[in-house]
């Protein structure tokens, strides 16, 4: 049975005019480029509009789309909370919260302050080798056959790996995980996103029990040793905690490669120069993450207030779209041109307190895959016929088939 939009329910508090209709609805694919024609004609509109299929499960929010506005609201934590952004915990009947990003200051800085030293440069700089082996291991697996279908066969099996590692998680769950996680992130029936989340968080919840029984060196039973205001974390706190790192070690770096390697695949020049000057990667990377910013989060007005010209009222959602940030023409001058030296200030990790937890993980993992990629496989293009299609919701190549000489 196909999925039926709900009726938007407009609030009094919205003029009529502020309603736009909002591209990028969760749960829906597209054979369009979702970074092109469609950011640019958002950033013609309003500054803030109100779009009423925004939120999972196409309910309604409001769209910041420039990046002056959504560096506002990502400082100003009292007023635009992070409580409860995503849906999963509410939408199965449960009492915990993605931890720590589901959490406002004061309280977030002491999850923080815990979680932090797990994913530092230098502790992730003691991951350098093993990660490098595994790229090297996916790539060498095709290298020789002249193909690839990036998306399963690298982009996600790499750093999912890598994730495993870190939670000492069964390699055997790789499937499973991805099914999993499509059900979560790319799905708009509200029933089959709640199946999904019930089936982690019982993983979840069956992992965390195995650790109280046998603790062993990993992220799980790190958790279970340490204190916040000398108190143990409790079950909900643990939940929430394993399943935030779930769905960041799950998808998003994989996401951004996805982007990164189709970038590629369109534009040899720039393979070559990234293989003439690997020094570069990590620029490009940040220029690749600003162009194709796949990710939205949102945040919930917690008191009446005008922003940005535009009344909002407690309890309106607002969508903070880091794709639409990084076409902001105002922040970033002819936005649909990747250049490799524009060092950009970019939102893709967010801002602020929020700043993404496992960044340095990520940029690493990043800088790796297109290191060892470039340096084994010669000039690559997309398979000739084969036209993107894109996930929306967290925008992702649904398959990127590569070939070479």
């Amino acid at each position: 049975m196909e999925f039926q939009l709900p009726e938007p329910v407009i609030p009094a508090h919205v003029p009529a005019d502020l309603v736009r209709p909002f591209p990028y609805m969760f749960g829906t694919t597209t054979r369009a480029d979702p970074f092109g024609d469609w950011a640019s004609a958002v950033h013609k509109g309003p500054a803030i509009f109100y779009a009423p299929h925004a939120y999972p499960g196409a309910t309604p929010a409001w769209i910041v789309r420039r990046v002056e506005d959504l560096r506002k609201v990502y400082m100003d934590t009292a007023t635009f909370s992070s409580k409860d952004f995503s849906p999963y915990s509410k939408m199965i009947g449960d009492t915990w919260t993605n931890l720590p990003v589901e959490i406002d200051p004061p309280q977030h800085g002491k999850y923080r302050a815990f979680i932090n030293p797990l994913f530092t440069p230098a502790a992730m700089a003691k991951l350098e080798d093993r990660i490098r082996g595994y790229a090297v291991d996916y790539i060498e697996s095709f290298r020789e056959r002249g193909s690839c279908e990036f998306m399963s066969e690298f982009a996600f099996e790499f750093p999912i790996k890598v994730f495993l590692e870190l939670m000492d998680f069964p390699l055997s769950n790789t499937a499973q995980f991805l099914e999993w996680e499509t059900g979560l992130l790319h799905e708009m029936d509200m029933a089959k996103m709640a199946q999904a989340t019930r089936d982690v968080v019982g993983f979840l919840r069956e992992q965390i029990a195995e650790r109280r029984a046998n603790p062993r060196d990993d992220i799980i039973s790190y958790a279970l040793g340490v204190e916040v205001e000398g108190q143990k974390l409790n079950e909900d706190e643990l939940v929430g905690f394993a399943f935030n790192l779930f769905i960041g070690g799950l998808d998003t770096v994989s996401t951004n490669m996805g982007h990164q390697f189709l970038h590629l695949a369109r534009h040899p020049a720039d393979q070559q120069f990234l293989k003439e000057n690997p020094q570069r990667t990590q620029n490009a990377i940040d220029e690749m993450m600003r162009a194709y910013a796949a990710v939205t989060t949102f945040r919930t007005c917690t008191r009446e207030i005008e922003f940005g010209g535009v009344r909002m009222m407690p309890g309106d959602k607002v969508a903070m779209s880091t794709t639409l940030a990084g076409r902001d023409p105002e922040e970033f001058p002819e936005p649909a041109v990747v250049r490799f030296d524009r060092n950009p200030r970019h939102v893709s990790f967010g801002f602020g307190p929020h700043m993404c937890v496992g960044m340095h993980l990520a940029r690493r993992e990043m800088r790796i895959a297109i290191d060892e990629f470039l340096k084994r496989i010669p000039e690559f293009g997309i398979a000739p016929g084969h036209e993107i299609e894109y996930h929306l919701g967290m925008i992702q190549p649904v398959t990127l088939p590569l070939v070479w000489g």
